[in-house]
């Protein structure tokens, strides 16, 4: 049905390398360090660093996440060992060592703001490293069977690894359970985020899922859609998204923020999907039931800005909720599109459903369309909208009686015009799916403790 916008213009390369961020820059108080290892300015009385996104020509270090810092004296003076220094306090790394950051989504948008982006980044994704693959033909993770009546993306060999090695351990997130939004960042708040900008791992479930291909001799990092880390080794997001894919040919990236630079505190995490589950009863023309699993090579390891998101019981109702919805995304489609390179946020209300189905009747869906009940509502507001936003990507919404839980609510799967007032987007809606969703993880002997709320 042409009246339902599937397409995202989803091919986009964004690709940057660990060379660029691993020369040595000096400047004039000595040399250039990512923010978090440089403690010789005042500290905020919460602990965090406050940084300006809006880049300062001026700067000798030449990127918003880099401050000028001073070279310990046993360092500049060639005495000592180089390791007693108390100055310099290196958090550990996420463990991941990636080599490429960056194929990071960027197709659609939020519909928030009109800040300046850089224009479409390409870089070969070929220095990244190889793992040993996987041959899980049809299985899950565990090795558990599969439900015959679904539909199934074949597994298989020669799939890529996540790349680098371990140095150090991993810290634990300070949270324990799901659904954390970490609304004042990971390490550092920004200001200036004009643009609808996320705060760095504030929303630690989000994915992007991402195919390799060939342009021009290099392998390049393809977006395709977003998607929801529910389990350390299972990723929730639409089925129109990934039925037309076999399950070596996509790989997950995890703990993404900024898709053009590597200088965040901790490292993203890439891991290969070895099964694709989408619902029986998927309709690839109404997109009924848009919904699927993708089940990862090995599990994601779990730090502050990687962490799963809460799913709320089968047949929950979240009318009346205001929730957010992130994603990346590019202002307008075409060439004169700007690539916002920094997970956007957007806050939107959810429409009750028989509202929804009103507003959408008076569009070109015409005062006989029916919404399917697979499908819920959020939006409505001008100029606020996931209408160019990214397949798949999640709705979430806060769990009553908490501060900062969150449920997800919602799959981004379609919508009419682009943040018209009252014409809300529609997504898949997630708690008509959760019976489905643990059905296929016990099928496989992963635990739904990851996803529940407690």
């Amino acid at each position: 049905m042409k009246a339902f916008r599937l397409g995202l213009v989803l091919a986009v390369l964004c690709a940057v390398a660990h060379a660029n961020d691993d020369e040595t820059i000096l400047c004039p108080e000595g040399e250039c360090v990512k923010l978090h290892l440089c403690l010789d300015g005042e500290i905020n009385d919460d602990g965090t660093n406050l940084i300006d996104i809006r880049f300062n020509p001026d700067d000798p270090c030449e990127h918003y996440l880099l401050k000028c810092c001073k070279v310990p004296k046993d360092e500049n003076d060639g005495h000592g060992d180089g390791g007693s220094s108390t100055d310099l306090v290196i958090p550990p790394p996420s463990g991941t060592g990636n080599v490429i950051n960056g194929g990071g989504p960027t197709s659609g948008n939020l519909v928030n703001g009109d800040g300046q982006h850089p224009q479409e980044p390409k870089l070969p994704g070929g220095d990244d490293s190889h793992g040993s693959g996987s041959n899980a033909g049809s299985q899950g993770p565990n090795g558990g069977g599969s439900n015959g009546g679904d539909s199934h993306g074949p597994g298989g060999s020669g799939s890529h690894g996540t790349g680098g090695k371990d140095t150090t351990p991993s810290p634990a997130p300070e949270k324990s359970g799901c659904g954390h939004r970490n609304a004042d960042g990971v390490g550092f708040r920004i200001t200036g985020n004009s643009d609808g900008e996320s705060e760095y791992g504030e929303f630690p479930w989000m994915v992007a899922i991402l195919k390799e291909e060939k342009a021009l001799d290099q392998v390049i990092n393809v977006y395709q859609c977003g998607g929801s880390l529910i389990h350390p080794q299972v990723v929730l997001t639409a089925a129109h998204c990934v039925q037309n894919k076999k399950a070596p040919e996509i790989k997950i990236r995890l703990g993404e923020w900024d898709t053009q630079t590597t200088n965040e505190i901790y490292d993203h995490q890439d891991r290969n999907v070895v099964e694709i589950v989408y619902h029986k009863q998927f309709n690839k023309g109404s997109l009924y039931n848009d919904v699927a699993l993708l089940f990862l090579d090995k599990p994601a390891e779990l730090i502050d800005t990687i962490n799963t998101v809460c799913l709320p019981p089968q047949n929950y109702n979240f009318d009346l909720n205001r929730c957010f919805a992130s994603g990346w995304g590019k202002d307008v489609f075409g060439k004169d599109g700007k690539y916002q390179v920094i997970l956007k946020k957007i806050e939107l209300p959810v429409m009750p459903f028989n509202d929804c189905q009103s507003a959408l009747r008076t569009t070109r869906l015409g005062k006989r369309f029916n919404l399917n009940k697979s499908f819920m509502c959020a939006g409505g507001e001008a100029g606020k909208d996931t209408c160019k936003g990214d397949g798949g990507s999640p709705l979430v919404c806060p769990i009553p009686g908490t501060v900062n839980r969150f449920y997800q609510a919602g799959i981004v799967a379609w919508g009419i015009g682009c943040g018209e007032t009252g014409i809300p987007g529609v997504y898949a809606s997630v708690a008509q799916f959760r019976d489905w969703i643990d059905e296929h993880l016990t099928q496989r002997s992963i635990s739904h403790d990851y996803y529940i709320y407690v």
